[in-house]
């Protein structure tokens, strides 16, 4: 039997189209193997969003072609430079960018002969690689903010919704696979539904949808945008207990003319006024955020600003990273760049700050009973937990639990907080 090895890289959208290629190479008759040496294929989803990211994608696909195996190389990386990429490394076989995704069968049929031409890339046929028990449904594809520093509408181009049958089928036929969690995304899962023409759907219709299906114990949302996250989202999320209180909601900065020059809609107000909403009506609530520094035009002042409004929120969850000048974006040609050692100097202080708050916050957890599903054991021995409180993209802190018997992964079980570290917590099986 051939074997396909895969890389994927990047974002956890990018996973989910990993997982439907692997659909495509599993109905052709190929086994998964992790192991590159095994592999007669390897192909590698890459990642372009940002320099390290490209960086990390090229050091791949080069480690790859060494085990001298056919090679493919997928992604947005692909997409974004497909051309320099057939120039710079015309050792891999096949280069696929997602715009020929709907031909990806024709397109590995030239590679390999044995390959069905007539099968395309179907979600139906999808491979989860998140284990038995979790899954990610993508919801839509593209962006439509475009924001000045980003270039995700430069490769995936704008917002397209996925028709919301195929979404309520797909997660009917997960949940009937054995999947007790899935977790809802696209790059901005807020905007659900705008672009539909006939039938008026938005994300809590398709949250409601989604909770018709009493097979599934818990649904995540991620990537939503501030100003599009309406009353009606926070007062479902709060009262559907199957609903993780769980906002990740990306802001990016807290200063108003920076958000202004980034094409960030909403300001420094807007912001805080919507946090103080969602932790009054969701008392429960899991706030996670991303911040960027060093953006054109960014002053001490504005960070030490940025470090105040961390303080006032207190974020239970942040993720940070210097600004990136990606050539096509408009900030990119913005004249007040920012030196690279004062970017990392701002992103410490940043991070410095967080941690600070993070373990205030995870204090405040001690004797908390929390519930959710047992997702592995570390070399302790000590089982982890994912409840409420953090996402399955390893973005989050662990929770480390004890207990006297047995379990599996996916297992549903109750914890005892007892402990908090500064991204962690520590606790113990309760029996009911």
């Amino acid at each position: 039997m051939k074997k396909i090895g895969i890389v994927s890289l990047g974002c956890m959208k990018n996973l989910v189209d990993s997982e439907n290629i692997l659909g495509l190479f599993d109905r052709n008759g190929y086994e998964i193997t992790n192991n590159p040496k095994e592999a007669d294929i390897i192909l590698i989803n890459t990642c372009g969003f940002i320099e390290s990211s490209k960086k990390e994608s090229i050091e791949n696909i080069l480690e790859m072609l060494n085990y001298g195996k056919k090679v493919v190389v997928t992604g947005c990386l692909a997409e974004r430079y497909l051309e320099d990429l057939k120039k710079e490394i015309p050792e891999v076989d096949l280069y696929i960018p997602i715009r020929e995704y709907s031909h990806f069968n024709e397109k590995l049929y030239v590679l390999d002969k044995s390959i069905d031409p007539t099968l395309g890339v179907d979600d139906e046929y999808r491979i989860v690689s998140t284990g038995p028990y979790s899954a990610y449904l993508k919801i839509g594809e593209g962006c439509d903010n475009r924001c000045s520093y980003c270039a995700i509408p430069l490769i995936r181009g704008g917002f397209v919704s996925r028709d919301y049958d195929a979404i309520i089928k797909e997660a009917k036929e997960l949940a009937s696979s054995g999947i007790k969690e899935i977790v809802v995304l696209e790059q901005d899962t807020t905007k659900y539904g705008i672009d539909f023409k006939d039938k008026k759907v938005n994300i809590v219709d398709l949250l409601k949808g989604l909770l018709e299906i009493k097979e599934l114990k818990y649904i995540r949302l991620l990537y939503l945008y501030p100003d599009e996250i309406s009353d009606e989202l926070i007062e479902l999320i709060g009262k559907e207990s199957r609903l993780t209180p769980y906002f990740d909601i990306p802001i990016q900065h807290s200063e108003t003319h920076i958000l202004k020059d980034m094409y960030r809609r909403g300001d420094k107000e807007f912001l805080r006024n919507l946090f103080i909403k969602i932790r009054n009506k969701v008392p429960n609530a899991i706030l996670r955020t991303t911040l960027m520094v060093g953006f054109p035009g960014e002053t001490e002042e504005d960070v030490n600003n940025l470090l105040e409004f961390m303080e006032e929120v207190k974020f239970d969850h942040l993720g940070a990273f210097t600004y990136s000048q990606e050539e096509g974006t408009p900030a990119s040609l913005f004249v007040n760049q920012i030196d690279e050692e004062v970017k990392k100097k701002r992103l410490a202080r940043v991070m410095r700050k967080q941690q600070k708050i993070s373990y205030i916050q995870n204090k405040k957890h001690i004797g908390e009973m929390m519930t959710g599903l047992v997702i592995g054991k570390d070399e302790h021995g000590n089982y982890l937990l994912r409840s409420h409180w953090n996402a399955p993209d390893d973005v989050d802190g662990k929770i480390f639990f004890s207990s006297k018997e047995e379990l599996n992964n996916g297992d549903i079980v109750k914890v005892k907080i007892t402990d908090a570290f500064v991204y962690d917590l520590m606790g113990e099986m309760i029996d009911e």
